[in-house]
This record gives structure tokens, sequence and C-alpha cells, in this order.
């Protein structure tokens, strides 16, 4: 996709804004454009407002300051796409003078049906592939492995009761969590009353010992031994698991609360292998370059099939006999079932096999 954008560019040669979702995609854009030009990109977001002929901004930041330099570039690249036809980003697009658009996504599907508004915000499709067409030479041949998880007898009961309990009080208060409102109705209801708060704790409960339990942590050693020798990316839905991984077995962590320069600093000694397993929570799911690592340690996730597919997409960076694995860990007669089965809904995971119950 970047080299697309840098053909791009040379091509149109026009002023060009680059627009990302996150500082590490702006950081990595920078760094590749500045050796693909050789010229002084500009940076606007993480602190930076330097605008040059060939810009990168975050998605927060060109909201902010489109009204002000939407004249000045007459190419924008949107990277990720996907994020565009969320409201203000909608809007920030519609400000843009730009004559000359390109969007950028391996997921250009949304949970809220919006993906058909891309082609008003930035054109027709122009060039579609799915992954079966890329594998084996432009992104590395993958395994899938599901590791169904059994809880620990008392985790079990724990689990069964705490989920019971809410399942409960939902029922009793009305609420259908398959209709559009029915969380926000849940929260509502939950804040009215001592017995919605506890139904709340209880709701929290499951969802911890369904991401983190013993089981699933003795599960994630075991591989983590299996691949002592090879670049490993965890994944977790919230930062509670991401810590507890990371204090468990003395790893590295990122999360929304990590400082950039940290967040760098790690980045990079995972990149040349003196940070060999890097646990984060959702903020690596997009589009941060690590061509080496091989293994992808999915312990909890959303049920997002774009998440799903972006975490893939993190392990398939091509490299010269690289062969790629990603587990997903799902704990069994659990809510994690069902939702494992709803982010599985694409091509990408149609080859998969499963281990023993771990």
């Amino acid at each position: 996709k970047t080299l697309v954008a840098h053909m791009a560019i040379a091509h149109v040669r026009r002023n060009t804004l680059i627009i990302v979702p996150t500082i590490d995609l702006m950081l990595q854009w920078h760094q590749r454009l500045e050796q693909s030009f050789g010229i002084t990109i500009g940076l606007l977001g993480g602190g930076s407002h330097i605008i040059e002929t060939i810009t990168v901004s975050t998605y927060d930041s060109a909201v902010i300051f489109m009204d002000r330099i939407g004249n000045r570039f007459g190419l924008i690249v949107f990277d990720e796409c996907h994020h565009l036809p969320a409201p203000s980003n909608r809007l920030m697009a519609a400000m843009a003078i730009a004559p000359f658009r390109l969007g950028l996504t391996a997921t250009p599907e949304r949970a809220d049906g919006t993906e058909g508004d891309l082609e008003k915000l930035v054109g027709p499709i122009c060039h579609r592939c799915e992954i079966g067409d890329l594998e084996g030479r432009f992104l590395s041949p993958y395994h899938l492995e599901t590791i169904p998880i059994s809880l620990d007898e008392d985790e079990r009961i724990a689990y069964d009761a705490a989920y019971k309990q809410y399942k409960d009080f939902a029922r009793a208060s009305g609420i259908s969590f398959g209709q559009p409102q029915g969380w926000s109705q849940f929260i509502k209801v939950c804040a009215r009353s001592k017995e919605g708060r506890q139904a709340y704790a209880a709701y929290r409960m499951q969802k911890k010992i369904a991401r983190a339990s013993r089981a699933k942590l003795r599960a994630v050693w075991r591989l983590l031994i299996k691949h002592r020798r090879e670049r490993v990316l965890l994944f977790t839905d919230d930062n509670a698991t991401a810590y507890a991984i990371a204090e468990t077995f003395f790893l590295p962590v990122i999360t929304h609360n990590t400082k950039a320069a940290e967040r760098a600093k790690l980045l990079d000694g995972f990149r040349d292998g003196s940070l060999p397993f890097l646990v984060n929570s959702r903020i690596l799911n997009e589009g941060v370059d690590v061509p080496d690592v091989s293994v992808g340690i999915i312990v909890s996730g959303s049920g997002s099939v774009r998440e799903h597919v972006q975490r893939l997409g993190r392990i398939l960076r091509p490299r010269e006999g690289k062969q790629a694995i990603l587990y997903e860990m799902v704990s069994e007669d659990t809510a994690e079932t069902f939702t494992s089965v709803r982010r599985r809904q694409h091509a990408a995971y149609q080859k998969e096999t499963h281990e023993p119950t771990a």
C-alpha cells in the first residue's frame, strides 16, 4: 500500500497530504517518505505542526486543521481509509479541495455498514485483491490455529455464576443485547440501583475470567517456550489483560498509556530483536510494520472482523523463508466462543486448524 501511495505522489506531482490513524503510523510514513523523496516531510500531529509540500497527519489533527490547510494540497492519501466514514472524519474530507484522492485499506468493511460512503468521500474502487492473491508473493504464507481453553474448576464456577447474574438482570430489565441500543440500555439501567451495579460488576468479572484465566496464561507460557527463538506479538482486548501477561512473564507491554518515547524505544527493540516478545492492547492492530515478526497470539479480542484481519496483517510482512502463524485463544463455553465465530467471517480465516484443549 505504501509503495502505491509513493507512486501516486510521484505521478500526480501535487502538494500531498497523507492522513493516518495513529502517531506510530505517522512516524513510519514520515520515515519512508523521506527515504523515497529525499526532501523534508511535514508532520501534523503528536505535538508537531510542520507543513511541507508532502505532509503526514493523523486523522485527529486533520479534523482540527483541515479548515485552514484544506486548500493547500492537490492530492490526499487516506491510509486505513475505513476510518473515513466516521462523522468527524467525513466532514474533514469534505472540507478539503484536493481533486486527487487515494484511499488505502485492507479492510474496507465497517460494522455500521457505511463503507459505501467511501465512494463519495474518496472515489470508486480502482483495485481490489483478496489475501489468497497475495499470499506467498507479497505476503508471507501463514497458518492459523485456534486453541480452546478449558477453565480451571474454581474459575468455571465463578464465571458461570457471574454470567448468570448479569444475564438474569438484563432479562428481568427487558434488555436485549441483540438490539442496537441494548448495551447502552444495560449501562443506564445498571447505574440506577444497587442490584444493577452488582450486575455490571458480574459482567466485568466474567469478562476478566474469560480474557485472562489461569489456564489461558499457562497456554501463553507454552507458546512463548515453543517460539522462544522467534519474534512474537501478543494481542489483548484490554489493558488489564495486557498488564497481567506482562507482569506474569516479565514482558514489555504497549497500551494507550505508554508514552510516545517509550513506545518508540520498545518498537525499536522489538524490530532489532533485543525484545523478542511484545504485548499490546489494540495499539498495534493497524499498519505498524515489523517484517521479522512471524508469530501472533490473540489472547483476547472483540468480535470485529476488521480488527481480526488487521491483527493477522501484522505478522504477514514478507521475508525470505518466513512462515507466519497466528494463534487465537478461546475460552470454551464462554461468550468468547460466539465472539470468535463472528470475527472469523473473512476469507483470510477459511483455512483453520485446531489444537487439543489447553
